[in-house]
């Protein structure tokens, strides 16, 4: 019986082979867009399990309240890692201080190599569950001792074992490799860790930390904390244990702002990474769900085309249906007749979709900057997509199935049947349905590009063309700042040159404790600092709006401040040149004021921030290109003076607008991901109404030879057959309009910074599906009202 049921299907779709073809490329479409988005989803959300304790391994953050806000940051203070091991012991089973990881010159003879990683202490290689090839999870119990990642051991010294290697850390730190671990996969918050050295080394060779060690400071936050709890216990328990344990060890003066620690869970590091005033408020999670409705709209949108299709053809399946009723087939029998049918085109369309995925997944890769694989070797994604294709098999063909085996026999062979309003309204709502996604879908994806164009656009207060970022990784830097400087100026290869604190494009250091006439005693201050050499205003290319730039005319500019306008709203400053703020014991006087710079996210507001004149404080070197001079150049005429003054040190840079453009990853990389499955759902939506179009234009045949005869002209014939869809269409984006305006607008309201939701959106949105709508239906109606009549009456 089975076996019958497959033949008849096949012979089905045999017979209508172009109502076939858009049925199974339809279903393949779709299926290939969930299929892709399955596997995307599958990537985000195990995210960091590579690590064998994920689930109970944690960041320590704190919460900070400043005047009724709460902040959230993962700064630590140096002790704090042997307070949670000396008073809540029981509740861990590892806890691991970390510097901040970045990029460090590591050197093996006269190769040097620019490598990400940092300083940890030695249960930080059990707790990341890191897999050994040579070496064991002691290896950075020796202070002067570093473990790497495979491919950098492949980079310094081949295939051979590394294992008692000299390295040299930022031409400093001598060290001996004592393990070798498996470059830790993609997916994971530590995949660019390229080496570990020990933490008591960091300890000894740093004068700033070995000052924090010393004096037991509590008030410093400058490093990481990592932990992982005990089995016996849970993240809730524990968290509610270490609350207070820095808050409890602080001076009275410091504890105003009463900071509050708070585990955040491994599992949670990727995906739900975002606080706002001390509560979690999810993060890139809120795409996951984006795009898995997504892909079950697309993969409901090609659903919809097979039940439509299917549906407009029972007229013609009548006859069969009373044929089989009438020799005693069971209702029963055409159920599973109808549904072997749909079952046939699905396994037809997801072996179609399957070779789309295996041809697509490089670019996709690429596309979504992830290294996924195509699991052809795991059963579990073949089980999954067993039943995969038997519920999309149940959707599609479940009330064709129903609506066809229950026609009765005797209207069908008198002749008289007829489908019913039913069925035509079933497929006018199904209709409905297509483009309502779509035009939602439309509509979100014109509000994203236009969000990511609007932050793009706002003003950043510096001249970002043209500037070169080099940062200081080792100390060859210090004391060279005039020599490169002079040297780079007479090459013409720039035209200014200054050093900073902090890159352009992110905050480094923010502190408290500032004062100045008029302040409230309660109001706590957190302002960003940032520490320049006097050329900075010139390279960067800030704007004043009062006073003047720092110079070196001026000795008192040791102690000067120049603010940002944030910073003088945020302080209440009404007329702030000459004014004089008190921070570290220390009178500053306020020299002038620049526009507010842009560092931080652009879909924020610009934070309050102060610069001064501090040389021995300086990370980053900043270079204005010669504009008069290629870029290629220029940078060849740095690189040789770079190499002549600091030979040890690879000459390493970074274009500010490169950097700056990096701010809109994320979003740019969801706008392209969410332009493309739309593009798939309109596509599958005019597929479907390309086919019905045709078929029920086909059923009307007759009747257009009869109207041609009698006088229509082609244009009162595509009037005829195309007003009913784009009846539907209307209604459609009625529907989708209000829908996708409150989506958008809570979107929205995840950026301080963001734009407006303007009307044209939906306008040409609608407009581009009516318009849509009318090209593909008139290929059918133009061609059906331009055949001649006399082939369409001959019969009658």
């Amino acid at each position: 019986m089975v076996r019958n049921y497959f033949k008849i299907a096949w012979r089905n779709l045999i017979k209508n082979r172009s109502l076939s073809f858009i049925n199974i490329s339809g279903l393949a479409l779709g299926m290939a867009v969930v299929i892709l988005i399955g596997l995307w989803i599958y990537d985000e959300i195990t995210f960091d399990q590579n690590h064998e304790n994920y689930d109970r391994i944690a960041h320590v953050l704190m919460h900070k309240t400043a005047n009724g806000n709460k902040r959230t940051r993962m700064t630590m203070p140096f002790p704090l890692g042997n307070e949670l091991r000396d008073k809540y012991g029981d509740s861990f089973d590892y806890v691991v201080m970390s510097s901040f990881h970045g990029d460090n010159i590591l050197s093996v003879d006269n190769k040097s190599l620019s490598k990400y990683g940092g300083f940890m202490e030695p249960d930080a290689l059990r707790m990341l569950s890191l897999k050994m090839v040579y070496g064991d999870w002691d290896g950075l119990k020796t202070p002067n001792s570093v473990v790497i990642s495979r491919s950098t051991a492949k980079a310094f010294f081949g295939d051979v074992n590394p294992v008692g290697k000299s390295i040299k850390i930022s031409n400093l730190l001598n060290v001996f490799v004592t393990g070798v671990y498996q470059d830790i996969p993609f997916n994971a918050r530590f995949n660019d860790l390229e080496f570990i050295a020990p933490w008591e080394l960091y300890v000894t060779s740093y004068d700033w930390v070995r000052y924090a060690r010393d004096n037991n400071l509590w008030d410093n936050n400058s490093y990481q904390l990592f932990v992982q709890i005990a089995d016996d216990t849970t993240m809730k328990s524990v968290n509610t244990k270490i609350k207070d344990a820095v808050y409890d060890n602080l001076p009275d003066y410091s504890k105003r702002n009463h900071p509050e620690l708070v585990l955040h869970p491994m599992k949670d590091w990727h995906l739900r990474s975002n606080w706002k005033n001390g509560a979690n408020i999810g993060g890139f999670i809120q795409y996951v769900w984006l795009f898995g409705i997504v892909g079950l709209f697309v993969l409901l949108l090609a659903c919809i085309n097979f039940m439509n299709l299917s549906t407009a053809q029972s007229e013609k399946r009548a006859k069969e249906v009373g044929v089989l009723k009438s020799i005693g087939s069971s209702k029963r029998q055409l159920i599973n007749q109808f549904l072997s049918e749909s079952f046939l085109v699905v396994v037809l369309a997801f072996m179609l979709a399957v070779s789309l995925v295996f041809l697509v997944i490089p670019a996709f890769n690429q596309l979504a900057d992830k290294q996924i694989i195509f699991p052809y070797k795991n059963m579990s994604f073949w089980i999954m997509n067993m039943g995969f294709i038997l519920v999309t098999s149940i959707i599609a063909g479940s009330y064709p199935a129903f609506y066809l085996s229950s026609f009765r026999p005797v209207k069908v062979l008198k002749g008289t049947f007829k489908a019913g309003k039913t069925a035509t309204s079933f497929r006018k709502t199904l209709v409905v349905i297509q483009f309502t996604v779509s035009v939602i879908l439309v509509i979100g994806t014109i509000v994203v590009k236009k969000q990511i164009e609007y932050s793009k656009n706002r003003p950043i207060g510096y001249e970002k063309n043209r500037l070169v970022m080099i940062e200081k990784v080792t100390e060859d830097y210090e004391g060279k700042y005039n020599f490169l400087r002079s040297e780079l100026l007479n090459t013409r290869a720039i035209i200014e040159m200054s050093e900073s604190s902090s890159p352009l494009t992110d905050v480094w250091s923010s502190g408290g404790g500032f004062e100045w006439e008029g302040k409230d005693p309660n109001f706590l201050t957190n302002i960003v600092t940032v520490c320049v050499s006097h050329d900075y205003g010139n390279t960067v290319g800030w704007n004043l709006v009062k006073g003047r730039d720092f110079s070196r005319a001026f000795s008192t500019d040791s102690t000067a401040f120049v603010l940002n306008e944030a910073a003088v709203k945020y302080m209440g400053i009404k007329d702030p040149i000459g004014k004089t703020i008190r921070w570290n014991n220390q009178e500053h006087q306020v020299i002038g004021v620049v526009k507010d710079i842009l560092v931080e996210s652009p879909f924020e507001s610009v934070k309050q921030a102060v610069y001064m004149i501090k040389y021995d404080n300086t990370n980053w070197i900043e270079l204005k290109l010669n504009p008069n001079k290629s870029a290629n150049e220029s940078l060849v005429a740095i690189k040789t003076i770079f190499r002549k003054h600091i030979p040890n040190v690879p000459f390493e840079y970074q274009f500010v607008d490169d950097a700056f453009s990096k701010k809109f990853v994320a979003e740019e990389r969801i706008r392209k991901l969410s332009t493309i499955f739309t593009f798939f759902a309109i596509f599958i939506s005019c597929l479907g109404l390309f086919g019905l179009a045709s078929f029920l234009i086909e059923q009307r045949t007759k009747e257009i030879g009869i109207r041609k005869v009698v006088g229509a002209s082609v244009f009162n014939l595509w009037q005829l057959l195309s007003k009913d869809f784009l009846k539907l269409v209307i209604l459609a984006i009625i529907i989708a309009i209000p829908i996708a305006y409150y989506g958008v607008v809570n979107w929205l309201n995840n950026y301080e910074y963001r734009t407006e939701v303007s009307w044209w959106v939906f306008a040409i949105t609608g407009i581009g599906a009516l318009t849509i709508t009318i090209l593909t239906v008139s290929l059918q109606a133009i061609k059906a009202a331009n055949t001649n009549p006399i082939k369409s009456l001959k019969t009658e």
